[in-house]
């Protein structure tokens, strides 16, 4: 079998640049969302520059050298935490395929290794915490997503043809995604739009731009992450998408805001 063909690259160094200087966005969000905008237009071997930026040289605009190790290792687990969550929205097969990118790119010092306690502690929570509390935690998670709409969306899923779509939700929901050891509930929901963005997906886009609202990011914050995932998929060949074309790579429709 042949190699897989050479795509152009994606990341460029002035595209690092606009998205470390980017004001609007909280410091560590910046590479969380590239990250994860990478995995879900599959182009995970690009994934490695983001983390190698934000060790080498810091996670603001004016940082130029490598912050303490405690900050790298900090940097490595958002990312990598990141990548996690997204999987329920990007899928597994491109979660794997991210997670293993980075871990080549990532020194040694940096990985978290089966012999040390996860620092998001799910293992634990899988084998030791009881079920109950895992699937609260989660349906509080996703009341403070969707608010007053949450019962309703949740209804949907059960409705949806078979009940299982509303059982695997509580379980991502629990088990994943409420789950804040190391990214905040903010930090999130700005995953879930990287994730969802270059999927063209606006009915569960406009859901989670206004999840993200209701867990603690200011417009301006989600304005930034929108306008970050939606500059990477431009990088990488997306583009809105003739009506009259018939086929392509891209948005059928302006992609949602707030």
């Amino acid at each position: 079998m042949p190699p897989p063909q050479q795509l152009p690259a994606v990341v460029s160094p002035s595209l690092l640049a606009s998205l470390r200087d980017n004001a609007q966005l909280p410091a560590h969000a910046w590479y969380v969302v590239a990250g994860v905008t990478l995995s879900a237009i599959n182009r995970p071997e690009e994934i490695p520059k983001i983390l190698t930026s934000a060790i080498e040289h810091g996670v603001g605009p004016k940082e130029s050298g490598p912050p303490a190790h405690a900050e790298q290792l900090r940097i490595a687990r958002k990312l990598r935490e990141g990548l996690i969550k997204s999987l329920a929205v990007v899928g597994m097969p491109k979660t794997i395929n991210a997670l293993y990118a980075l871990k080549e790119a990532t020194p040694a010092s940096l990985l978290d290794e089966p012999s040390v306690a996860a620092p998001s502690a799910r293992p634990a929570e899988v084998y030791s915490t009881p079920t109950a509390e895992i699937l609260q935690r989660g349906q509080t998670y996703f009341e403070q997503v969707y608010g007053k709409v949450s019962e309703r969306v949740m209804g949907q899923m059960d409705s949806s043809g078979t009940e299982d779509l509303g059982v695997v939700a509580r379980l991502l929901y629990g088990y994943v995604l409420s789950n804040e050891s190391v990214l905040t509930a903010t930090e999130t929901s700005f995953v879930m739009l990287a994730g969802l963005i270059p999927q063209d997906v606006n009915p569960q886009l406009k859901g989670h731009l206004r999840g993200a609202l209701n867990s603690g990011a200011t417009i301006e914050e989600v304005r930034a992450a929108r306008e970050v995932v939606i500059r990477i998929c431009e990088a990488a060949g997306m583009t809105r998408l003739d009506p009259d074309a018939g086929h392509g790579w891209g948005w059928r429709e302006d992609v949602e805001n707030v």
